[in-house]
């Protein structure tokens, strides 16, 4: 059943769907066009789907066409699971994996997909794009490397939702040998990153195929704090999924 969303003035659906025997939360943004393109966004490590920054991009790629899926990972939100046991990589690009199937199994839904990814929402974006090709690609200060647990406040790591949290060992990965496979990709970062060093960003532009594309964000931070990224952010990071869904039929 479709609620309208009073901000975007779009229609809005709660969905749920399995990965690996766990019952996902997700909320569908739907344009109005029939079949629309449909970009599927992943959250940060410590983060669930309403992220004001994903609402945003979610409420401007309505705008121009294109549906939105945001869905909470396993142990986060709305979602079943207990963060510290079921937090990976892998376990994460399993969900995306499955939040596609569902997507792709919809007559309403358009067959094109692009993703969008935040920090470690990001990793999870690149992995997954690596192994089943996207039309577009969208990351912000996504890791390739899992170094960068180290410069994460270390309460974050060691404590969610009251209880012990995700061991930093569960989170080792390294996905410089795949880059080469990901292409029509745009990559944001901020230059004075905090948590996850720009030479990310730099490394993974580098590496991928065209089309691509990379926006440093001078003085920005991992949070995207300065309202002016954010806005300036929204625009270029739909236009450049809507021109990638748009090239396939």
């Amino acid at each position: 059943m479709n609620t309208l969303d009073s901000a975007g003035g779009f229609p809005i659906q709660r969905i749920t769907f399995l990965s690996d025997g766990l019952r996902l939360a997700g909320t569908l943004h739907l344009p109005r066009a029939k079949h629309p393109p449909i970009v599927i966004g992943c959250h940060g490590l410590m983060s669930d789907s309403n992220s004001p920054k994903q609402i945003a991009l979610a409420r401007q790629c309505n705008r121009l066409g294109l549906a939105f899926l945001r869905i909470d990972h396993r142990g986060c939100g709305a979602s079943q699971g207990l963060f510290k046991e079921v937090t990976s990589l892998e376990s994460r690009c399993n969900d995306l994996l499955s939040a596609i199937k569902l997507m792709q199994s919809r007559t309403d839904i358009g067959k094109p997909t692009g993703l969008f990814g935040s920090s470690f929402g990001g990793t999870v974006c690149l992995a997954v794009a690596a192994r089943l090709p996207m039309a577009a690609l969208v990351t912000f200060a996504a890791p390739i490397r899992s170094d960068f647990i180290r410069r994460v406040p270390t309460p974050l790591v060691e404590e969610q939702h009251d209880s012990p949290g995700l061991a930093p060992q569960k989170l080792q990965f390294d996905l410089t040998p795949t880059l080469a496979s990901i292409r029509a990709i745009h990559v944001f970062h901020g230059q004075n990153d905090e948590v996850v060093p720009v030479a990310h960003a730099q490394e993974i532009f580098a590496a991928a195929g065209d089309p691509k594309k990379l926006t440093l964000q001078p003085g920005g931070d991992h949070r995207m704090s300065d309202p002016s990224f954010q806005k300036a952010f929204i625009q270029q990071a739909a236009d450049w999924l809507k021109a990638g869904l748009q090239e396939k039929p």
